[in-house]
């Protein structure tokens, strides 16, 4: 099959086909690809069916590899994504009902990371979509006003929030632990040195430093409603083998829901954060 590359819109995704796992671990691949995530933001190998071994190999190409600290993967760059308590701890898989949120990854962290690559090895028919949100082009169409507006604010950011708003019906002792995971403050207009803006969203973002809780919440939500509006929007459905990495800096992402005892199974590398959130 010859390799193909088409645009999915014209502000998030490009899919790439006729590509196999096997082709994807040289420099010339990881250059390609690099470059394709600048400019397109998420960048979807439909079929590509690339093994454990690529995907980890791939990943170093591309950058710095998070270590998984589970060790739930032979490779221990290899996090298992999946709520099925017969794959996955079930503790974790409790956790990563969060992933139904909109979120960047890494966000209370100074460095958030920079990309995430996730393969599909079980799918479900039934749910378990992916979905993208471009801040970058999100913020670029904001009014001139309301840029002037949030140029300087500054949000806490805490897993707490985001544990809060993923079970709501946690008990007391659950949301005690998730406290004493250490908050982080950032801009909510990220500035790269080239220039370039996004905005820092997600299911993590609680104060806006400055301004009152009702009306930083009203401003948080109404961010985030603009940045996920169909427009900015990618709706990835999974097929085996399909292998998608993201800007994890300027992408928003979330699952669909899908059922806790669905096969679907995720494996996925992350990239360390090489910008700090300015």
């Amino acid at each position: 099959m010859p390799v193909a590359a088409i645009p999915l819109s014209p502000y998030i995704g490009l899919e790439i086909t006729g590509v196999s796992g096997g082709d994807l671990p040289t420099r010339e691949a990881a250059v390609d690809c690099l470059e394709a995530l600048e400019r397109h933001g998420v960048v979807v190998y439909r079929e590509a069916d690339i093994s454990d071994r690529e995907l980890v190999i791939f990943s170093q190409l591309l950058g710095e590899v998070v270590p998984n600290p589970t060790g739930e993967h032979e490779f221990p760059e290899i996090a298992t994504i999946t709520l099925d308590p017969s794959k996955t701890d079930v503790v974790l898989a409790w956790y990563r009902q969060g992933n139904f949120l909109w979120h960047i990854d890494g966000a209370t962290d100074e460095l958030p990371q920079k990309a995430t690559l996730l393969t599909a090895r079980e799918v479900d028919e039934n749910g378990g979509d992916t979905e993208f949100a471009s801040t970058y082009a999100a913020y670029a169409a904001l009014p001139e006003a309301e840029k002037e507006r949030i140029a300087d604010l500054r949000v806490v950011h805490s897993f707490a929030t985001a544990q809060r708003r993923a079970h709501p019906d946690a008990t007391e002792e659950q949301q005690a632990a998730w406290a004493r995971v250490p908050a982080r403050e950032h801009p909510l207009v990220w500035t790269r040195q080239t220039g370039r803006k996004s905005l820092l969203l997600g299911a993590t973002t609680g104060e806006v430093i400055g301004l009152p809780a009702d009306e930083g919440r009203a401003l948080l939500e109404r961010l985030l409603d603009w940045s996920t509006q169909p427009r900015f929007l990618l709706r990835h459905r999974w097929r085996a083998g399909d292998l998608v990495i993201w800007d994890n800096t300027g992408m928003l992402h979330r699952a669909t829901p899908f059922a806790a005892t669905s096969r679907r199974l995720m494996h996925r590398t992350t990239l360390v954060g090489e910008v700090a959130v300015g």
